[in-house]
């Protein structure tokens, strides 16, 4: 099995996309889940359906129109976000709901060639072409270039946005900087991973590495990592046993993340 992966050609490109992938989502993820905006998140990805339907009923190209329409619809969840209104949760989740539909409506009005939706869930790892593998390295080098450039407004924010802001940090800018990468990221990634897998590689790797790692540049390698090790298991695991790729990584990374729960919810025994 390791061979066929080194020999393949469509396992070769579908291994270093899943690399790309998990260190695009490492990063970006432990910055979502130390600023508590994983649902703002989901809602950009579940918009960025709006995005693929209003391309191709226009007859555009589906990749700048998905990342502007996206972008648009996130950065309006941040401002609402920024309000700090009690109804927010819900705001997004219309805004979520509302891409959607907005998106699927448009394909229905599109005659001729429609795209299969089941393909944006779930993705299509193993038929990545190499356009995209281009796309994923210039994502990750732009996310780990502007991370490390607004590290510590980053760690100001994550920890106290109100006493962030007092000392001077740019929280402002950096939420809506936040928001956008990860709008961004949601839409380069959604033909490689698909809309599903990529809310768990943004959620579950970074939330098992900040429980055991204080830093927040230790959580990002980390989470990096696990991403690693979940796309490669589910890749084996989808090549053995002929299974859909997508599918395969999202169980691996479910099942580690309830292993780690029920681990942590053992007794520890007492020492003497």
């Amino acid at each position: 099995m390791i061979a066929d992966f080194l020999t393949l050609p469509f396992l070769q490109y579908a291994l270093i996309a899943a690399l790309l992938a998990a260190v695009c989502c490492g990063v970006m993820g432990t910055l979502i889940v130390a600023n508590r905006m994983v649902f703002l998140a989901g809602g950009a990805a579940h918009a960025a359906y709006g995005g693929v339907g209003l391309a191709y009923f226009l007859a555009l190209p589906v990749l700048p129109v998905t990342v502007a329409f996206t972008v648009a619809a996130a950065l309006l969840m941040a401002a609402v976000t920024l309000r700090r209104l009690e109804d927010t949760d819900t705001v997004i989740g219309v805004l979520w709901a509302a891409g959607m539909a907005f998106g699927i409506i448009l394909l229905d009005l599109t005659p001729g060639y429609k795209p299969d939706l089941m393909s944006y869930l779930f993705g299509s790892i193993i038929t990545v072409p190499v356009s995209d593998l281009y796309a994923l390295v210039g994502l990750a080098v732009v996310l780990v270039g502007l991370t490390l450039r607004h590290y510590n407004g980053f760690v100001a924010m994550a920890f106290d946005r109100e006493f962030a802001a007092v000392r001077g940090a740019p929280v402002r800018f950096l939420h809506y900087l936040l928001t956008g990468l990860a709008a961004v990221t949601v839409v380069l990634l959604i033909r490689v991973a698909g809309l599903i897998l990529i809310i768990a590689l943004l959620s579950v790797a970074p939330s098992l590495a900040m429980r055991r790692v204080a830093s927040l540049g230790r959580a990002m390698v980390v989470a990096s990592l696990l991403n690693i090790f979940f796309c490669l298991a589910g890749l084996m695991l989808a090549y053995r046993f002929d299974l859909t790729s997508g599918a395969a990584i999202i169980a691996v990374a479910a099942g580690t993340f309830c292993l780690t729960l029920a681990v942590g919810f053992l007794p520890r025994r007492k020492s003497v």
